[in-house]
């Protein structure tokens, strides 16, 4: 069980907090194509704030690898973090350096200045420890909320925490709670619903959870993979081969019959928006043709899953949801997630971004803002940026 501090715990009051938040936001024409990371992290602002703290907020955008990147400048998400929290959010040029320093300087409590984009520094995802100090010294405290970069061991993730008295924010509670719940004591019967295109980033998190649960539905293009192992004619589907030796070896566990493999696939003979669709059993794919979707027969099945289920956790579309001809199977276990009664988890950005086109999303008891964090936690593995604050928990 993790231990660390909280924002309770810091006497912010009067005193400069770097809060890294994870702002990682798609930006469309100059604005904010999705604000549902920017929501998500008000709750921690707004404490520090109406606690009297100077917010510094510092995030990455996007993988500028080092260099400054005008199309991932975080003006944008200044702007549009400032009319969603009705506070005005000061923008940096750098996250370091002369400018940066002079808008800390002048921060009185309630202020929010936010630093530039922290990718721009190659010591960022070096996690070098000269650019952590020079961040540290914008504050007296540091408070984690980026649940979603809390698995990499950054700079501002990882090396400010070592320097600066530190604690979770709000939202990464939340997260490590549902996760914990999800890993410890889940109610039954637990159904993982796993989709998204490649197997190899689903296969640790298939070993470690499927003898906890007790029905594992796998969609998506990483379904072909199992089935071209067992034997099915795949076409042109998305197939990774240098994990069948793995796959098969998952088969012939015992825990293997409580995997729930597509038995039939919409399928196309191009891969493109407004494709035909064509519904198939998954003995009767032909070559050539894409698998760009489950089929109406499975995904009424997975719904129905869903429906026996006390705890559900989704990650990963059923299909090319993007497209409406092969959006059906994950609109069917988006509904089902919607009205079922049971303890219903959605993590990665493709399942979030499905649920909120199909407007499902304020049904679920919690949508993850962190895919890969939250895939780390349900592996077993330990995610340094809370590994970090828990030197300071004693």
């Amino acid at each position: 069980m993790e231990k660390f501090l909280t924002v309770a715990d810091l006497p912010v009051s009067g005193c400069r907090v770097l809060l890294r938040s994870d702002l990682n936001v798609p930006l469309r024409d100059g604005r904010v194509a999705d604000d549902f990371r920017l929501r998500a992290a008000l709750p921690a602002i707004n404490q520090l704030r109406d606690a009297g703290a100077s917010v510094i907020l510092c995030s990455h955008l996007g993988r500028p690898r080092g260099c400054v990147a005008d199309g991932m400048r975080m003006a944008p998400v200044a702007r549009a973090l400032s009319e969603l929290g009705g506070f005005p959010v000061v923008t940096a040029s750098d996250s370091v350096g002369e400018d940066a320093g002079r808008l800390v300087g002048e921060a009185r409590p309630g202020d929010v200045v936010l630093l530039e984009n922290t990718r721009f520094h190659p010591g960022e995802t070096t996690n070098d420890p000269d650019y952590a100090s020079e961040l540290a010294e914008w504050a007296d405290f540091f408070v984690l909320d980026a649940f979603g970069s809390a698995h990499r061991a950054h700079a501002s993730t990882t090396g400010v925490s070592a320097l600066l008295r530190s604690a979770a924010g709000p939202l990464l509670e939340r997260e490590l709670a549902v996760f914990r719940t999800l890993m410890d004591d889940p109610p039954h019967p637990f159904t993982v619903v796993l989709g998204g295109a490649k197997i190899s980033d689903k296969l640790p998190l298939i070993r470690a959870l499927l003898p906890k649960v007790d029905a594992m539905l796998v969609g998506g293009g990483m379904c072909f993979s199992f089935l071209a192992v067992e034997g099915f004619e795949v076409g042109n589907s998305l197939v990774e081969p240098d994990h069948f030796d793995s796959l098969g070896e998952l088969l012939s566990t015992p825990a293997a019959d409580r995997l729930v493999l597509p038995s039939d696939i919409v399928t196309s003979d191009r891969f493109q928006e407004g494709a035909n669709a064509t519904a198939v059993g998954v003995s009767s794919i032909e070559e050539g043709s894409w698998g760009l979707d489950i089929g109406p027969a499975t995904a009424e099945q997975f719904a129905e899953v869903i429906d026996g289920s006390r705890s559900v956790f989704w990650n990963g579309p059923m299909g090319v949801f993007e497209w409406e001809a092969f959006r059906a199977g994950t609109a069917t276990v988006a509904a089902a997630m919607a009205r079922s009664s049971a303890f219903r988890v959605a993590g990665g950005g493709d399942s979030v971004a499905a649920l909120r086109m199909l407007g499902c999303q304020a049904d679920l008891d919690h949508l993850s803002t962190g895919g890969g964090a939250g895939l780390e936690l349900l592996e077993g593995k330990t995610l340094p940026g809370v590994k970090g604050l828990e030197r300071w928990a004693g």
